[in-house]
């Protein structure tokens, strides 16, 4: 088992940031990837961001250069650092781990609201 705790969703208006973070603890292996994914009303959930234990990224597109995905392995902890955010950016932001033994995990999530 693997529990993950997201921190750091809020209210911003646009144009500002906002620093998520994801703690890990549990049954953690690595190689492992940790991530997040965002679902806003109505809509699929997506992924945001990912980051494997070597620190390999992958972004969407639609958060290229506004959003940075880092991991502190040590803490088993990820975080998701959002600048420029804009009204579409609203969402429910949730964390993932999943490594090479199938594990797949999610956090509760952490909502984030940007005002126009």
């Amino acid at each position: 088992q693997v529990q993950l705790v997201e921190s750091g969703g809020g209210l911003v208006q646009a144009g500002g940031s906002l620093r998520l973070s994801c703690a890990a603890s549990g049954s953690i292996f690595s190689p492992n990837v940790m991530g997040w994914y965002r679902q806003a009303p109505g809509k699929q959930r997506e992924l945001v961001a990912r980051i494997t234990s070597g620190a390999t990224t992958n972004y969407a597109d639609s958060v290229k250069g506004r959003f940075t995905i880092s991991r502190d392995n040590a803490k088993n902890t990820v975080y998701l650092q959002m600048n420029s955010l804009k009204p579409e950016d609203t969402a429910v932001y949730y964390c993932n781990y999943g490594d090479t033994s199938g594990a797949d995990y999610w956090g509760k999530g952490t909502l984030v609201t940007v005002s126009s």
